[in-house]
């Protein structure tokens, strides 16, 4: 437990870019309440969501290939079942992180991640996390 978290505090603190994957406009969903979440900590949100134009006053994309910046985690709030294909296109753009939203596992993700050296983190909450690992450091 404490090697992950030690990964993921780093991951946190040097992370400035996070797409979220699945961002929805409903302010009562957790994707969206996580991105304000992280909005309000500093941090550049990118939606990629190809059913809107923006979310949160920001351009929201069709793929992670779509995105103009680097990208330092991947946060994917998407089935563990469908997430799949996002995940190898998240390996090709070289994220620091792929992050899968808490009750999201899926191990063969977790493995193309690993053999490509990015970060990989599952069946966590970004916004969960960030606020515990902020309060113990």
């Amino acid at each position: 437990m404490e090697n992950q978290d030690s990964m993921i505090r780093k991951v946190l603190e040097t992370a400035k870019t996070i797409a979220i994957v699945g961002l929805s406009p409903d302010e009562k969903k957790p994707s969206n309440v996580v991105a304000r979440y992280l909005m309000d900590k500093g941090y550049t949100i990118i939606p990629v969501n190809p059913q809107y134009q923006e979310i949160l006053g920001k351009t929201s994309y069709k793929s992670l290939f779509d995105i103009p910046l680097k990208v330092d985690i991947v946060d994917i709030f998407m089935r563990a079942d469908t997430l799949l294909p996002v995940v190898k296109e998240a390996v090709k753009i070289q994220p620091k992180c792929i992050w899968l939203q808490l009750g999201i596992i899926n191990h063969e993700a977790k493995k193309l991640a690993e053999e490509h050296g990015i970060a990989f983190v599952m069946d966590r909450c970004v916004k969960i996390e960030h606020a515990r690992l902020k309060n113990e450091g």
